[in-house]
């Protein structure tokens, strides 16, 4: 039992000790601090039709408790499912294989760690909540604690423990694959976000977020402040629009019914189970590959077995100081990058740029293409510290100006390489400025990638990002179009350079930064 607290309490020192975390806490909060708006806003969190509910303590307990629910159970996922990983990179896994504890106990300790963290976050949001009602609650209501505490115990932590042993989950079912990871729970917290909405006929108690029954009952409370029933749209998220021109109802709360209560918990004994069930899984830091005899020349073997090596066999070295030999090595790294069957992949992606009419052809075919690459350009400017080769690599001659360039060029050649067939099709077209966004959006996502490369020195945040814009250019959001998809006038041209030239001067910086210190 000491063991497995210990590992509790270091894995969550460890973790909440570090930048990364310190970074997502601010963000948080400052996330924390809109989620309910202040009276004159011009955007609102939940709305219910043309219908607000007055600031109460029933109204910041419960909406922040749902936003944290929700905003927790995505982000944080991203934020705490690298645990496991990380015990692999700093070869901690393999010490804890050593010892006698289990795998079911190290999951676990893996899942509690997690909970913690999330729950450092949520508790900091809630305290936040608490602040605002002061700030902005209606003088007509005084601070009720119970209003507060109630919705944080039954609809946050149930959501985010649910979302902790998941993240273990996924790291052993997926292993070294964070991408699937990634996006495999994008995909799993859609629909567990279609079944949370009150428009879905489900149970109640099969709703992870637990948001449902509140949402239900909001909309009641509305249809009976306005004297009939009435099919209400709920909105949940930033939702623009002005708070003063809304409705009025009051919220007072919701009594949870013992089933559900019994529900919340049953979804965390639930977890519980399915991490203990996964344990047998668990490859215990066990990645030793089967040997296999490689078939060798005569003359090798005899000069393997002679004992040395002759110095006078081995090419003379030469010393050029170009670019050239380096672009040629970044390209031949990103094009080796991974399995080899990922290029069919992108030979049939390729072929559909070729053939398919030019509109979907751009709006889905390239961004899909594009994010197919994810790999190889999270690892771009993030796999020298990755392969600890980064004191080596940033000692060489001139590594802004010839290792960082050869890597953005190197990078940016093979985005617009797959994009090629797209880009004949537009000049055969004449449409010039189509392909100026092409090039614009291959570059700039390359710069976005080295930038987040240098800046968080792995490949996590760029994936994560990455996959939401592209998913987000799929379903055609103008606002995340990078490449040109939906946008073919001049003054997106000039944003898009003006962006270009910025995330440029960010990347040479930090990594300027990084080698003087």
């Amino acid at each position: 039992m000491k063991s497995f607290l210990n590992i509790i309490t270091y894995d969550y020192l460890q973790r909440t000790r570090s930048y990364g975390f310190l970074i997502s806490l601010c963000i948080s909060l400052a996330i924390g601090y809109s989620f309910v708006p202040e009276p004159n806003a011009n955007y609102s969190t939940i709305r219910i039709g043309e219908y607000l509910g007055v600031y109460n303590s029933a109204w910041f307990g419960y909406v922040t408790a749902i936003m944290t629910s929700v905003f927790l159970s995505l982000i944080g996922f991203y934020l705490v499912n690298s645990s496991i990983r990380t015990d692999v990179e700093t070869r901690v896994g393999q010490i804890m294989a050593a010892t006698p504890i289990k795998n079911s106990t190290y999951l676990l300790s893996k899942t509690l760690s997690n909970f913690l963290v999330l729950l450092t976050i949520a508790f900091l949001v809630f305290m936040m909540s608490i602040l605002l009602f002061f700030l902005y609650h209606d003088a007509r209501f005084s601070l009720e604690i119970g209003q507060f505490i109630k919705p944080y115990l039954l609809i946050t932590i149930p959501s985010i423990f649910v979302i902790s042993a998941l993240a273990v989950l996924s790291e052993v079912i997926c292993g070294r694959f964070s991408i699937l990871q990634n996006v495999g729970f994008f995909f799993l917290f859609s629909a567990l976000m279609v079944n949370s909405s009150p428009s879905n006929d489900s149970n109640n108690m099969l709703d992870v977020f637990g948001s449902k029954i509140v949402l239900n009952q909001m909309i009641a409370m509305v249809n009976e402040h306005n004297g009939k029933v009435e099919k209400r749209d709920l909105s949940i998220g930033y939702v623009v629009g002005s708070n003063s021109a809304l409705k009025k109802f009051e919220f007072n709360g919701v009594d949870f019914p013992p089933l559900l209560i019994i529900s919340r918990l049953l979804w965390v004994l639930l977890s519980l189970l399915l991490v203990i069930g996964i344990a047998p899984f668990f490859h215990r830091f066990d990645f030793r590959r089967p040997f296999k005899l490689k078939k060798t020349s005569d003359e090798a073997i005899s000069q393997g077995n002679s004992g040395h090596i002759s110095l006078l066999s081995l090419p003379a070295p030469q010393i050029d100081y170009g670019v050239a030999k380096l672009l040629k090595t970044e390209m031949l790294l990103l094009i080796r990058h991974g399995k080899k069957w990922m290029w069919i992949l992108n030979v049939i992606g390729m072929t559909f740029l070729a053939f398919l009419p030019i509109e979907p052809a751009h709006q889905i075919v390239l961004p899909i293409l594009w994010f197919l690459q994810v790999g190889r350009l999270s690892e771009l400017t993030s796999k020298e510290h990755a392969n600890g080769v980064h004191y080596f690599s940033f000692s060489s001659y001139r590594p802004l100006t010839r290792l960082l360039l050869s890597q953005i060029l190197a990078a940016s050649l093979l985005m617009l390489l797959l994009a090629t067939p797209l880009i004949i099709r537009y000049a055969i077209d004449g449409s010039f400025i189509a392909i100026s966004s092409i090039f614009l959006g291959g570059l700039g996502i390359v710069l976005f990638a080295a930038v987040l490369g240098i800046l968080s020195k792995g490949k996590k945040l760029f994936e994560i990002l990455f996959f939401m814009i592209s998913y987000a250019n799929i379903n055609n959001i103008p606002f995340l179009d990078y490449f040109g998809a939906i946008n073919h006038d001049t003054a997106y041209i000039l944003k898009m350079i003006l962006i270009v030239i910025s995330l440029g001067i960010v990347g040479f910086m930090l990594r300027n930064y990084q080698l003087q210190k």
